[in-house]
């Protein structure tokens, strides 16, 4: 081909293919946030339609607005303060229930990738923990360790420890066979494989399970709440509490609450695993 017609096929090459849009710094912020806000003014509306639409004035207070819970509870610091406080004490259920399901799951799921019979031995009744209906053990757990916070703290661990041993054995499992095959070349110890090849190839894994569990364990931290009821309340037990009174306007100002928290430490793993994992990719 001569070099004029090579000219002009690239001429057509390039003037055919599709142009890549230039966007500004700003881009990857607006795209996380625009959808999220849209979603919440979608939300929101939803609601004011259930509340002016749906319900007759007498029977508004069921789903009160969103302003008259802005106002009513969030804007009352005699209604705020409770919520807070025991949000805290539910923030450090989840929070105790959640490091002590992570340390377990990740220890488990390593001594199940170290021998099979140990993972044909453990597994199925790892599944059948998270199969389990809590709230049928959750009197037995009461019986058993008192209604306290270590109850509440173990139907956390119950609820939260199924996905950290799933995603962490699925990581360590995630190695390819060439990986293996050059550590035995080099005849690499059971402990350097493990601490060199498979943990830094289960690290996304591990913080998937960290995220699943993050919001797990704060639904365990509610539920142990609604049933274990001696000493200061948690949030889950405003909840019983607001609902048995009709407090709607407290009631949903205590969910938001509730909600938030969990979205929160959900973020806060989501953002640790950005940085941990693209730091050593």
């Amino acid at each position: 081909m001569s070099a004029p017609a090579r000219r002009e096929l690239f001429r057509i090459s390039a003037a055919g293919a599709p142009r890549r849009r230039r966007h500004g710094p700003l881009w990857p912020v607006l795209r996380t946030v625009v959808p999220v806000l849209a979603a919440m003014v979608v939300a929101i509306v939803l609601w004011l339609a259930v509340s002016y639409l749906l319900l007759s004035p007498n029977r508004r207070f069921l789903v009160p607005p969103p302003g008259q819970v802005l106002t009513d509870s969030f804007g009352d610091w005699t209604h705020l303060r409770p919520m807070l406080a025991a949000l805290g004490l539910t923030a450090e259920v989840a929070l105790a229930g959640l490091g002590i399901a992570s340390v377990l799951g990740i220890v488990t799921a390593i001594l199940m990738s170290q021998a099979s019979w140990v993972e044909r031995a453990i597994y199925p009744y790892a599944v059948v923990l998270q199969t389990v209906p809590i709230l049928a053990i959750v009197p037995l757990i009461g019986l058993w360790f008192d209604y306290g916070f270590t109850s509440r703290v173990i139907v956390c661990v119950i609820i939260a420890l199924f996905p950290m041993i799933a995603n962490t054995l699925f990581g360590l499992h995630s190695a390819t066979q060439g990986a293996h095959e050059l550590f035995t070349l080099n005849n690499a110890s059971r402990w350097q494989r493990l601490t060199k090849l498979q943990l830094p190839a289960a690290l996304p894994s591990i913080f998937t399970g960290l995220r699943t569990s993050s919001g797990l364990s704060v639904i365990g931290a509610i539920v142990g709440d609604f049933f274990f009821k001696q000493g200061e309340p948690g949030i889950g037990t405003l909840l019983d509490v607001y609902r048995a009174r009709l407090q709607s306007t407290d009631l949903f100002a205590a969910i938001i609450l509730a909600s938030l928290f969990g979205i929160v430490v959900f973020a806060f793993f989501t953002v640790l695993g950005k940085f941990v994992v693209g730091k050593r990719s």
